[in-house]
């Protein structure tokens, strides 16, 4: 299914129609200006499983996020797909963040309310195959905060795979700048999984936040322990709900 085969309800985002244009111009971001400048002279990236990212297929890849630099790590970081963010509204307005938001292609979120042209935008990404890249907890948190269910809404939706990851360094950065260093980053890839659906097109609200919890003890497991917040209690991991991904 190509980008031409989208449906063009006003709910979708124009930029998600128009994907297949910035396939090119993501490459060379991510391998010139990301990995080749942004790796070599600002992050130093350590990375433990990448070779679990799906090759194909509906992926939404979720992360923990500390830092404004966090996207810019993960679609540096993975390298068998070419991801498309979704960001706060408020980058576009960004002098250098929003530079990088337009050049990638990336659509928008708003905070604070339930943004129905995301959640469809989103939708329209997976059923077409895309790798989407989603902060669950919507804004940056110091440890992990509890999102709302919309991740795992249109991962329901859309019969995606989720690959969780944990980032921990890149609220270092830009200080480590002051000591002509770079950053040390970390970036853990966890086993992808599918929510159990059982083939329901509509799935309780209770069990939905049943999901989305289970679905963030995942990204617990690969942060330090002072980044886990509320998931801290690791004895307290269920999988009731999730399918791994082999």
């Amino acid at each position: 299914m190509g980008t031409t085969d989208l449906p063009t309800g006003s709910r979708i985002a124009p930029i998600v129609l128009r994907q297949e244009r910035y396939a090119r111009r993501r490459r060379f971001l991510r391998d010139v200006v990301l990995r080749r400048i942004g790796f070599s002279l600002l992050w130093d990236v350590q990375v433990d499983g990448t070779g679990l990212v799906p090759a194909e297929g509906p992926l939404i890849v979720i992360m923990n996020h500390i830092a404004a630099i966090d996207p810019f790590v993960v679609v540096g970081v993975i390298t068998n797909r070419l991801l498309t963010p979704m960001s706060k509204i408020e980058n576009y307005r960004h002098p250098i963040v929003g530079l990088m938001a337009r050049a990638w292609g990336v659509y928008t979120v708003r905070r604070g309310e339930v943004d129905r042209q995301a959640l469809e935008s989103t939708t329209a990404l997976l059923q077409q195959g895309s790798a989407v890249l989603i902060a669950p907890e919507g804004t940056r948190h110091r440890g992990l905060a509890d999102p709302k269910d919309g991740t795992t809404y249109v991962a329901t939706k859309a019969n995606a795979v989720i690959q969780p990851i944990g980032l921990d360094g890149t609220d270092q950065f830009p200080g480590s700048l002051l000591r002509l260093r770079r950053t040390p980053v970390t970036v853990r890839f966890g086993r992808p999984f599918r929510f159990c659906t059982d083939g329901r097109a509509r799935i309780p609200r209770d069990e939905l936040r049943q999901m989305t919890r289970e679905m963030m003890y995942q990204v617990a497991l690969l942060v330090p322990e002072h980044r886990r917040g509320i998931y801290h209690e690791l004895d307290q991991l269920t999988t009731d709900t999730l399918q791994f991904v082999e």
